[in-house]
């Protein structure tokens, strides 16, 4: 065959192939564009419907706050979010957002702003009820609690609120992780871990589903290392705001039981048992110590509920089981010691302040806080009651003395302080009463004694 004739239809043959190729391609393309496009568009009808019935009711939060930090008493500006609950205007927030606030102002969808009081608020699972302070009759826009329990990882949500104290805005991501578990920060609760932006100003605006349904409140944001936020789920906020609402507390019991699982991945430590939770401290001073628990046991029961903590994700469950004994009776636990099954009673006793209280030491330069064993362990080590240096203020008389923040102190010119209530009376009494313009404070730093000497004849407020 002719060598021309011959690279001619070679040509042709392979132009043929490749316009085959492109109208399948062209085919393809076009069938998946459609079907994107249309899919695309139902989507945005879903999102735009469940936006609409819950933006109106996400609320922008702005809060005076008292702040003790910098060694004196200042009033602070927060911003926060949250969400209407109710048509006579209650609302959830986070408990960080309304922490110590002296004037609470509420900013609505529709540009009305509202005062607004604290009905109750809980550390322990940082939310907190308010309540917006409505004209006779007046009803607003509110959004429904919906069910955690059926949410999945891949499940689409939406994240509102007021992000760095912004106009409201509305962030779309997914559910990470359904049960996250937070070191030292899920006591009671699990979290809902999501991809939708959650930034500072955030807190205590809705997670909400494609139904339009809050499923969570935001609390907790990662700004760098990858985009993580984290809510409380709605069934841990439907257990706490009945309390909130009639308390205006959650009064949790206390029994000094620290808990491990019986496999700790973290640890490499892994219990050769597939029921209980095993004991792993037991509090000083605390219910369980008077009990006679011990570490390492395992405990099966408690109060006739069987309790077992494989990973520390069932932790929180069992933590709010003990969280909800009845304060100051006997309740029965059942646990093995040493491959022998064992019974024994604790009673437990209120929670109480997890929170310090404060106050302001004008011209002696320091603020002072009262010890808590919740939120200062290590100071109550050493002090079971009292007092310690909380803030200094820079330049200031407590600095220019020595003073350090956490230094506990015993005595003021040999008055002993064992309560707020000491030195607050001391410090109108010598700044009434006290010529020489010095103090002689006896502290208590790192378990030793010692002494310093307040010079406080200079006013550093005037400079």
């Amino acid at each position: 065959m002719d060598k021309n004739k011959l690279f001619f239809k070679l040509q042709l043959l392979l132009l043929t192939i490749m316009i085959a190729i492109s109208l399948c391609f062209v085919v393809f393309i076009g069938s998946w564009s459609s079907e994107k496009t249309a899919t695309s568009l139902d989507f945005r009808k879903v999102i735009k419907s469940a936006k609409a019935r819950v933006f109106p009711s996400v609320v922008f939060i702005k809060s005076l706050r008292k702040s003790h930090e910098q060694g004196k008493e200042n009033l602070m500006a927060v911003v926060g979010s949250g969400v209407l609950i109710s048509s006579d205007g209650k609302l959830l927030t986070n408990w960080h957002v309304v922490e110590n606030s002296n004037n609470l102002k509420c900013l609505l969808y529709n540009g009305k702003g509202y005062d607004a009081e604290i009905i109750g608020s809980d550390k322990d699972t940082d939310l907190a009820l308010v309540k917006l302070k409505l004209n006779p009759n007046e009803k607003v826009n509110f959004s429904s609690l919906a069910s955690s329990k059926n949410i999945k990882e891949g499940d689409f949500v939406m994240a509102m609120g007021a992000p760095w104290g912004l106009s409201r805005s509305v962030s779309l991501g997914i559910i990470s992780c359904k049960n996250r578990y937070l070191p030292q920060n899920s006591q009671y609760s699990l979290w809902l871990q999501t991809d939708a932006a959650i930034s500072p100003g955030n807190s205590g605006g809705p997670l909400i589903n494609t139904d339009g349904k809050i499923i969570g409140i935001n609390t907790r944001g990662v700004m760098f290392g990858g985009n993580m936020g984290f809510s409380i789920p709605s069934g841990t906020i439907k257990k706490i705001i009945p309390q909130l609402e009639k308390f205006g507390k959650v009064n949790w019991s206390y029994t000094g039981l620290q808990l491990q699982p019986l496999k700790d991945f973290n640890k490499n430590i892994f219990f050769d048992a597939t029921e209980g939770v095993i004991v792993a401290g037991i509090d000083s001073d605390s219910p369980a110590k008077d009990s006679l628990l011990q570490a390492r046991d395992r405990i099966l029961e408690i109060d006739g509920k069987a309790v077992t903590a494989t990973t520390f994700e069932d932790l929180p469950k069992i933590r709010t089981i003990l969280g909800s004994l009845s304060k100051n009776k006997k309740v029965l636990i059942k646990f093995i010691r040493n491959g022998k099954k064992m019974e024994l009673f604790l009673t437990p006793r209120e929670k109480g302040r997890v929170k310090g209280k404060e106050l302001n030491c004008p011209r002696w330069d320091f603020t002072v806080k009262t010890i808590n064993k919740f939120e200062n362990p290590a100071l109550h080590f050493y002090q079971k009651k009292g007092v310690f240096v909380y803030g200094i203020r820079r330049p200031g008389n407590a600095a220019e003395c020595g003073l350090l923040r956490k230094d506990i102190i015993l005595k003021i010119n040999g008055n002993d302080i064992k309560s707020l209530k000491d030195i607050e009376t001391i410090h109108k009494k010598i700044m009434k009463d006290n010529k020489t313009k010095r103090i002689v404070l006896l502290i208590l730093r790192d378990g030793f004694q010692r002494q310093a000497v307040l010079d406080y004849s200079r006013d550093y407020e005037k400079f």
